[in-house]
């Protein structure tokens, strides 16, 4: 992909992105994440149905009528982005890309955070980790968070997320918001994950496409795994095969979710010939009524 190519796609993103952001996620974002706490904000006098233990008595004593202590939310979050970047999320065979589904997730989910002025950042990894982007603020920076997803080629094709967690502990000391990008093809990363879900909080958003769960229609296809390079030929011609293929890509879904309920992590599985606005609605809402 040329330069010009290239920004013209991020354009395109950014545009989409920012509507969906402005129209759609801004107040539900701002409901679903929560800021680090309370921080003083003023001191003003007490009226009647104030909670006591709020009293300022040394300004009380000093001015010789009650004050209370007025706290306010720490607003300001740190959203990381941690972006697979392996082979198999240049897969799509339908309406766009993995890779290409991510980069529009990503951009609507930093333009809601620049709105409700949070810094973003990222980490990109494969089956270790690729670069690191620290957490800033401007549109200039999101978009080069963007620009990233769309043209940086993957150092490996294979996926480790246990390689990103640990990473992700020590880099970040305070408590960020921590959106998880992935298809999940990769080996278990149970504890690692509930190491860094005691630290921040996470949401995971599986990165899918349709023809992963459907078998192909009778017949014999080369199918490639993106992540090994693998090619073979199946025959489909056979209807328990199409539905043994189908069986067990539901199981393989259907455990991934089920990691991420055990750790108490939100999760969606969004695709990439479906609209994805839906899933991340429900994952605010949920969130905001906790």
């Amino acid at each position: 992909m040329d330069t010009t190519e290239l920004l013209k796609r991020v354009r395109r993103i950014e545009i989409v992105a920012r509507g969906l952001s402005a129209q759609v996620f801004s107040g539900s974002y701002h409901s679903a994440f929560k800021g680090r706490g309370m921080v003083f904000s003023e001191v003003r006098p007490y009226v009647i149905g104030d909670d006591v233990r709020r009293i300022d008595w040394n300004v009380t004593a000093r001015l010789q009528e009650p004050f209370v202590k007025v706290f306010e939310e720490e607003r300001e979050l740190v959203v990381m982005l941690l972006l697979d970047m392996s082979g198999s999320l240049d897969f799509g065979t339908r309406h766009r890309t993995k890779r290409h589904l991510m980069a529009e997730m990503a951009a609507v989910l930093s333009l809601s955070a620049l709105a409700n002025n949070d810094k973003v950042g990222a980490i990109f990894f494969s089956d270790r980790v690729e670069s690191f982007i620290p957490p800033r603020k401007g549109r200039s920076h999101v978009l080069r968070i963007i620009r990233d997803i769309l043209e940086r080629p993957a150092g490996s094709s294979a996926t480790d997320v246990a390689c990103v967690l640990p990473f992700l502990r020590n880099t970040l000391k305070k408590r960020a918001t921590v959106f998880l990008f992935s298809d999940f093809i990769t080996p278990d990363f149970e504890k690692p994950l509930r190491i860094a879900a005691s630290a921040h909080d996470i949401v995971a958003l599986h990165l899918a496409d349709s023809r992963e769960l459907e078998p192909p229609p009778a017949g014999i296809f080369l199918l490639k795994d993106n992540e090994t390079g693998q090619e073979r030929w199946v025959d489909f011609s056979s209807s328990s095969r199409r539905q043994a293929y189908a069986a067990d890509a539901q199981q393989r879904h259907a455990r991934i979710r089920e990691l991420f309920t055990r750790q108490s992590v939100d999760y969606a599985c969004v695709f990439t010939d479906r609209p994805y606005v839906q899933e991340l609605v429900k994952i605010f809402e949920r969130r905001a009524h906790r």
